[in-house]
């Protein structure tokens, strides 16, 4: 199963995160497909960068985000456009 969830990196203490496409069968740190965005907690108001168009892509073709990195895209506005393209699909 194809997944999207956040690839730890950054030093000791100081937590930075990119938002991945990987096999569900990979470490947590391993390699992954292609990468979407990132994530800093540390900033101030949680900065966080998303390529939507990649997201939604990957999303539509079967890629299941984990709760924190559903989290992240649903503030970017990924999850918004792809119920709104699955309903124009059905509509």
């Amino acid at each position: 199963m194809v997944k999207i969830r956040l690839n730890r990196m950054g030093r000791r203490h100081r937590p930075f995160y990119r938002i991945v496409v990987v096999d569900s069968r990979e470490k947590r740190s391993g390699k992954y497909i292609e990468s979407l965005g990132f994530y800093d907690p540390l900033r101030e108001n949680d900065t966080f960068q998303v390529n939507i168009e990649k997201a939604v892509e990957w999303i539509l073709k079967g890629a299941q985000p984990t709760e924190t990195a559903r989290t992240i895209l649903s503030k970017a506005g990924v999850m918004k456009r792809v119920h709104e393209i699955k309903f124009e699909k059905k509509a």
